[in-house]
C-alpha cells in the first residue's frame, strides 16, 4: 500500500489493494497463502538483529548514562531514554539493513498486480546475490539511511514510552506488576511507535524498492512524494503497519519483561549473593 500511485498526482493514483484486508484477500486470491509469507526468512534474520541491538544495548547504554550524567544508574531521565532508545535502534537497523532490503523487494513483486518496481528475486539468498553482483555491497545497503532514521524514530519513543506508562498505570490506576500491566504498557508504546516511525517507512520502503537513481536520499523521497501525491501520502498503509506493530510491540515487550525475570531467577540460584 505504501507503493501504490509513486510519484503520481492525485486522482491518476491505482487503487489495488484498497485496505489491509482486502489487501490479503487479493494477495491470496492471487497467489496462494505463500504470497502472504514472501519473505519471511529475511524477516526472522532483521528481527534477531534490530531487537536484539535495541533491547540488548539500551539498559546498558541508559544505566552508563544516568550514571556519568545524574550520578545514579537507576534514576529515571527522559531525554537519556529517548537518546539510548535511539541509538540502540540506530545500531540495530544498520546490523540489519540489508536483510530488510531483500524482505522489502521479495513482498513488493507481484506476478499478478504489480505495485512499483519489480524484482524478480527466486529467494532471499537469489536476492542478496543479485544485489552484490549488479551494486556491490554499497547496494545491500541502499536505503540505510532511512532504516537507521526509520529506526531510531520508533526505538527513541518505545522503551521510554513503555516505561513512563508503565509508571503511570501503577501510580493512577493501582496496578500491580505482572502479564496485565506488560500488556497495556505495550499497548500504549506500539500506537505510538506506529505513529512516529510510519513516515520514515514509507520513504525507507520507496528507497529500498527503487531502481536506478528515482530518489537521491531521505529529503529528495520525502519531497518528491509530498509534492507530487499530498502529504497524506506519507501515511499511505498506516492501519496495515499499525496492525503489525502492535501485536509485534506487545510480545516484544512483554517477552522481555518475563525473560528478564527469569534470568534473575536464575542468576539468583547459581550467583553467590556478593556477585547479585
Amino acid at each position: 500500500m505504501q507503493l501504490q500511485g509513486e510519484l503520481q498526482t492525485k486522482g491518476h493514483q491505482p487503487h489495488h489493494y484498497r485496505g489491509p484486508f482486502h489487501g490479503v484477500s487479493v494477495i491470496v486470491r492471487n497467489e496462494g497463502l505463500r504470497g502472504i509469507y514472501r519473505g519471511i526468512g529475511c524477516a526472522y534474520v532483521y528481527q534477531v538483529l534490530l531487537n536484539g541491538c535495541r533491547l540488548g544495548f539500551y539498559e546498558p547504554m541508559r544505566h552508563g548514562l544516568a550514571t556519568l550524567l545524574l550520578r545514579d544508574g537507576a534514576k529515571q531521565n527522559l531525554g537519556i531514554n529517548m537518546f539510548c532508545g535511539a541509538s540502540s535502534g540506530i545500531i540495530g537497523a544498520a546490523a540489519g539493513s540489508p536483510f530488510f532490503l531483500v524482505k522489502t523487494r521479495l513482498q513488493s513483486y507481484s506476478p499478478f498486480l504489480p505495485v512499483g518496481t519489480q524484482h524478480n528475486y527466486r529467494n532471499a539468498a537469489d536476492g542478496m546475490a543479485q544485489i552484490y553482483k549488479a551494486e556491490g555491497v554499497g547496494g545491500l545497503y541502499r536505503g540505510v539511511g532511512a532504516a537507521m532514521i526509520r529506526t531510531g524514530f520508533g526505538s527513541s519513543v518505545q522503551l521510554p514510552t513503555y516505561f513512563f506508562a508503565k509508571r503511570r498505570l501503577v501510580r493512577h490506576l493501582g496496578m500491580e506488576e505482572g502479564a496485565p500491566l506488560h500488556l497495556a504498557s505495550s499497548t500504549v508504546s506500539g500506537f505510538v511507535v506506529c505513529c512516529f516511525m510510519h513516515p520514515p517507512d514509507t520513504i525507507m520502503s520507496r528507497l529500498y524498492n527503487q531502481n536506478g537513481n528515482l530518489y537521491k536520499g531521505v529529503f529528495d523521497c520525502l519531497g518528491k512524494t509530498i509534492r507530487t501525491e499530498g502529504f497524506l501520502a506519507i501515511y499511505k498503509g498506516f492501519l496495515p503497519h499499525l496492525a503489525r506493530i502492535l501485536p509485534h510491540t506487545i510480545l516484544t515487550l512483554s517477552l522481555a519483561e518475563q525473560t528478564n525475570k527469569l534470568i534473575r531467577r536464575v542468576e539468583q540460584k547459581i550467583l553467590p549473593a556478593s556477585a547479585l
